[in-house]
């Protein structure tokens, strides 16, 4: 195992958990060598034909079926990368320091032969450790390795308790108070701590429509919070909604546009999450999220400007209504996707623009929210 290097403040319990997750499958792979057996690693298999969906528990939860690595010949070089990269793991832990994906990838590139030739094969293995590690409640950001996107912006009745990375004072950061701007999702949302006293969170797909309505302060008239995702919402974004939603009991509705996409894409990952991501979708998905809009309804009851689907749209919810299990579970989004697939059109949130620029913040969204009961689920 890598040594640290310098002090670090005093750990926490997700660091001393992911310690010893990652000490326990250090041991027993030597304690197998020094058996003379063959070491194995053990990771769930990462599809959505090894998922179950029970609306209950309101996620996708991984199956029991694995993948088994053993040390081979054919795997030495694989095996060792994905030590390597644990040991990386317990050296940030203990250094408290974070790596990017892409750091990671660079830092390889000290290990002799068991560097990594592409990102790809390095963001891989990543995936293969937080897999393995997930069974004791750890996630990639636990581990140290964090994405380079952007985390999604936050606006409205929100102060966000967070503290200087060097000497840790405390801060105390306003959303209402970015002028034109928006505050920025970290990467790791896990240190962070919230005060609100907001009706509901608004999350929206595009920038072009949170601007619209972060700039006209629809989160001051509403009492609101609202997050940007910009499209399929990143992992920090979603655990940053799942944590205030869940600590302030605050409803959350999603607003996308109206297509296949935006439904079988940005609302399913967001709700219950994805089948190659099972074995974290319990930290990253919301469950109590309901869809607020734009709905296949809403093309026909405010007769908005459409385009017309695309093949790759029509193959996207014939596939989710085919193979999604989210869609068999719950009806009224299988009718919902039948009714656009008939319509052969699809709208999108600036639509409501032929009504004016403020249509949304001063009809649409008020008119919806005095009747939540008949959002989709």
């Amino acid at each position: 195992m890598a040594k640290a290097k310098g002090p670090r403040k005093a750990m926490d319990d997700r660091d001393r958990t992911v310690l010893a997750a990652v000490e326990e499958v250090a041991r027993d792979v030597h304690a197998s060598i020094q058996r003379k057996a063959k070491p194995e690693l053990d990771f769930p298999i990462r599809a959505l034909a090894n998922v179950r969906y029970d609306q209950k528990v309101g996620y996708f939860e991984i199956g029991k079926r694995k993948a088994v690595r053993t040390l081979t010949v054919n795997t030495a070089k694989s095996f060792a990368q994905t030590l390597r990269m644990m040991a990386l793991s317990r050296q940030h832990v203990l250094e408290d320091r974070e790596a990017t994906k892409r750091e990671a990838y660079y830092i390889s590139k000290n290990w002799d032969d068991a560097k990594f030739d592409e990102q790809p094969e390095s963001d891989a293995v990543m995936d293969d450790i937080e897999a393995m590690f997930s069974v004791h409640g750890v996630n990639r950001e636990m581990l140290r390795f964090k994405p380079e996107e952007h985390g999604g912006s936050v606006a409205g009745a929100l102060t966000i308790l967070d503290r200087r990375r060097n000497t840790g004072e405390p801060l105390r950061i306003d959303c209402t108070n970015f002028g034109s701007g928006a505050y920025t999702v970290p990467s790791n949302v896990e240190h962070l701590g919230f005060e609100t006293k907001a009706r509901f969170i608004l999350v929206i797909e595009t920038g072009g429509t949170f601007d619209r309505l972060n700039t006209g302060e629809y989160w001051r008239t509403a009492n609101c919070i609202l997050v940007e995702m910009g499209g399929v919402p990143t992992r920090a974004c979603r655990r940053f909604i799942r944590r205030l939603s869940d600590e302030h009991r605050i409803p959350v509705y999603a607003f996308t546009d109206c297509d296949p996409y935006g439904f079988a894409n940005i609302y399913r990952t967001l709700k219950v999450g994805s089948g190659n991501a099972a074995h974290i979708n319990r930290f990253f998905c919301v469950p109590k999220a309901s869809f607020l809009g734009v709905s296949p309804q809403d093309i026909v009851d405010f007769k908005l400007p459409t385009h017309p689907l695309k093949e790759m749209d029509i193959k996207r919810a014939e596939d989710a209504l085919k193979n999604d299990p989210f869609y068999e579970v719950h009806p009224k989004w299988k009718m919902a996707v039948e009714h656009l697939l008939k319509m052969g059109v699809r709208a999108e949130q600036q639509a409501f623009a032929k009504f004016g620029l403020d249509f949304v913040m001063e009809e649409y969204l008020p008119a919806k929210l005095k009747n939540p009961g008949k959002f989709l689920p």
